[in-house]
């Protein structure tokens, strides 16, 4: 058996892993995601667990917190600022999209890789930004005041958003800076964000795929991992170091809180922490809710994006153009399905829709008794009524996502909408030839990185399963051009790509040039975009209406249900399921080792990279000049034991969004940067299982020698703060 470990979609393959499971003895794991502000309450706890400085460290409003070095990374990652000079190191998925738009055939940085030899060199990333969270207050006194728990969402909303409003506005005149509030606990709590973002970012280092992506759908997901997912950008300032927009007069953003690099190491058992933006969890909701995405929504997309990836993954080995246009938007659709795969067997395996019945039951047992809120006792019935309701206008909205509008030329239909919004204006033929045109080369980034041939197999693929499982409801258009082509749809595709003008920016700009007010009969007649609005009028007839009102009805119930489970435990601590602001996760180093027979504990190492190297393999190339460095054991000051210490493993409960976090030792020090989960343990945004939980972490020594030795960027160490102790 190759030892590269493949994962089969067959999900009872996959059951044997769990007979396995770590030794318990030692195991310290903390669930939780806990509010920075509020992290006070955990220090005894932190203490026990391995904590060594002051948990006002953690977080302060005096500027000399740890929370002033944490940033939130464009709109879902983390980053952390590692010098003085605005330094910042995130992963490479998550700087992927910016090197994609800077890269090119003739600069091709995923082979290659970018290191900057000066400030000079550091490339501008236009639209990226780095928010820095200053202060958190919680708000919520003066958010509900005066609004009974019990007004429906529609109204209650409306007085909620009119009051944040003011709130924001009136934090910004006092602090300066930008405030966001936002819901807690399914809208029972309230915090204010005190904010500052940066919108001149550059890219400093990006490594090659061969190591910011060693391992690729094989190992995503997986322990063990040999993956070195960082990269290095900067943050920029104005003359006065507060932002600007992006200019060449800009300099390195200049701050005395940056995270020190601890390059001392670490052993299994030490406490570890992990600090940043974790997306979304819904550790709290009902069996009802937790069931369709068990047998709805995440075997659905599984289904729909495993035949997706093989497509594009055939045409993107086939040519290099086509690799570069589609690696990055790969990445994110590949993300996903791996993940979903690893949640449903998660799920399977700890039985959690069992155990959430249980609690139900003893929630009901509750609730009927006098000391729960009247509204309690009819919760879970309300609950269980309203998604039953839903579940077939669930699948057949979750088929139109994962299936038509996963094909990039149905996707584009919006635009040609815009168009026809624009030819509809009262202005003068000049200007709206202006107009159109400008709208037109705005397309420019959708079109550079899109293949029409490749979006013609994603089409015949996925509208056949499309088809097969939706043979009857299928939107009227789509129908009748399928009949029209006489039910063969290669046909049916060959004729929409070739008469379409979405399939290239030529067509488009073509007709830009020419177009006039009533040539909206063109657009109208685009077979493409007919089907598009015929979609669009599909979903706003048959399945919108009813899935908004069964989000508005069970957002309402998942209220007053938290506040509920709330009251029934009052002396249980709470944490908020994660929404994208900055939150603490802690626990200790452990490894995982589901295959059997310990091989890799709570670390790997560069030489188990240059074990699996592969050059046949996309996923497993190590760059000649890394294996140059492995085989003449040229590992400078990063040498342990005469290897290079990789990636390990720990207990911290992490999400999507804690991409790019630190991951933070007993004092606070950098010594790796989070990037994964293991696949065992993913079902940890709706249930946290501390025998199969790990985030994965790049080790800081490892990202320090890729730099210098690899990279050939020493001169950015010099910046850093590196200690041992």
């Amino acid at each position: 058996m190759s030892q590269k470990r493949k994962l089969p979609l067959l999900l009872t393959k996959c059951l044997m892993i769990f007979t396995l499971i770590c030794n318990q003895e030692g195991v310290i794991a903390k669930e939780g995601m806990w509010i920075p502000a509020t992290i006070k309450s955990r220090e005894k706890d932190m203490k026990e667990t391995g904590l060594q400085i002051p948990v006002e460290l953690l977080y302060n409003e005096n500027g000399t917190g740890i929370n002033n070095s944490v940033v939130l990374f464009g709109k879902g990652c983390t980053g952390e600022i590692i010098s003085g000079s605005g330094l910042l190191l995130t992963n490479h998925h998550c700087g992927y999209g910016s090197a994609q738009r800077l890269s090119s055939e003739k600069k091709d940085f995923f082979a290659n890789g970018f290191w900057a030899q000066n400030l000079q060199e550091e490339l501008p990333c236009p639209g990226l930004t780095v928010t820095f969270i200053r202060k958190m207050e919680n708000v919520t006194n003066r958010v509900l005041e005066g609004i009974n728990e019990m007004d429906n969402d529609a109204s209650r909303d409306t007085l909620i958003a009119k009051k944040i409003t003011a709130l924001e506005k009136e934090y910004a005149a006092s602090t300066h800076l930008d405030a966001q509030i936002k819901p807690y606990f399914t809208g029972n709590q309230y915090w204010v964000a005190i904010t500052e973002t940066f919108k001149d970012i550059r890219l400093v280092g990006f490594p090659p795929n061969g190591v910011g992506a060693f391992g690729g759908d094989d190992e995503n997901w997986m322990w063990p991992r040999h993956t070195g997912d960082f990269s290095l950008f900067r943050v920029y300032a104005g003359a006065d170091n507060k932002p600007a927009e992006a200019a060449a007069a800009n300099k390195p953003y200049q701050t005395n809180q940056f995270l020190s690099l601890n390059i001392g190491g670490y052993k299994e058992g030490d406490f570890s922490m992990v600090y940043g933006f974790p997306g979304t969890t819904m550790e709290y909701i009902s069996s009802f809710e937790l069931n369709q995405v068990y047998n709805i929504n995440d075997p659905i997309s599984i289904q729909a994006r495993t035949k997706k990836l093989d497509v594009w993954t055939r045409h993107m080995t086939q040519n290099r153009e086509t690799f570069i246009k589609y690696t990055a938007k790969r990445a994110g659709v590949a993300n996903g399905w791996k993940k979903w795969q690893g949640e449903v067997l998660g799920l399977k395996v700890n039985n959690v829709i069992k155990k959430k019945q249980d609690f139900e039951t003893s929630f009901q047992k509750w609730a009927d008794g006098s000391s729960a809120p009247q509204y309690a006792s009819f919760l879970l019935r309300k609950m269980n009524t309203n998604a039953s309701s839903i579940d077939d206008f669930m699948k057949r909205d979750q088929y139109v996502k994962e299936c038509l509008l996963a094909i990039e030329l149905i996707q584009q239909g919006a635009e040609i909408d815009k168009l026809l919004s624009l030819m509809r204006l009262n202005i003068s033929a000049d200007a709206l030839s202006d107009t159109i045109k400008k709208a037109a080369d705005g397309l420019a980034g959708f079109y550079k990185n899109y293949d029409a041939p490749t979006d013609k197999d994603v089409f015949i693929t996925l509208m056949s399963l499309y088809f097969i499982t939706n043979a009857n409801t299928l939107p009227p258009k789509f129908q009748a051009q399928y009949l029209d082509h006489k039910q063969d749809m290669k046909a049916w595709a060959e004729d929409l790509f070739k008469n379409s003008i979405l399939t290239s920016a030529d067509k488009i700009k073509e007709f830009a040039a020419k177009a006039k007010a009533n040539d909206s009969s063109i657009l109208l007649a685009d077979p493409a975009y007919q089907l598009f609005a015929d979609l669009k009028t599909y979903r706003a007839e048959n399945i919108t209406p009813r899935l908004k009102e069964y989000t508005t009805n069970m957002r309402y119930l998942n209220r007053l249900y938290m506040h509920s489970q709330m009251a029934m435990d009052s002396k249980r601590s709470f944490y908020p399921d994660a929404n994208l602001t900055q939150r603490i996760t802690y626990g200790n180093i452990k490894g995982l080792d589901p295959d059997g027979p310990a091989k890799y504990s709570f670390q790997t190492k560069l030489g188990d990279a240059i074990a699996l190297e592969d050059s046949t393999s996309e996923n497993f190339k190590v760059p000649a000049k890394l294996k140059h460095l492995y085989k003449t054991k040229d590992f400078g000051r990063w040498a342990v034991n005469g290897d290079v210490p990789l990636a390990f493993v720990a207990m911290n409960h992490t999400s999507g969004g804690n991409s790019g976090s630190p991951t933070l030792n007993s004092k606070g020090q950098l010594i790796g940067t989070n990037f994964d989960r293991a696949y065992e343990g993913t079902m940890s945004d709706y249930y946290f299982d501390p025998n199969r939980c790990r985030n994965i972490s790049v080790d800081i020594r490892y990202t320090l020698f890729i730099i210098e030795k690899l990279g050939g960027a020493g001169w950015l160490l010099n910046e850093m703060k590196l200690v041992r102790k």
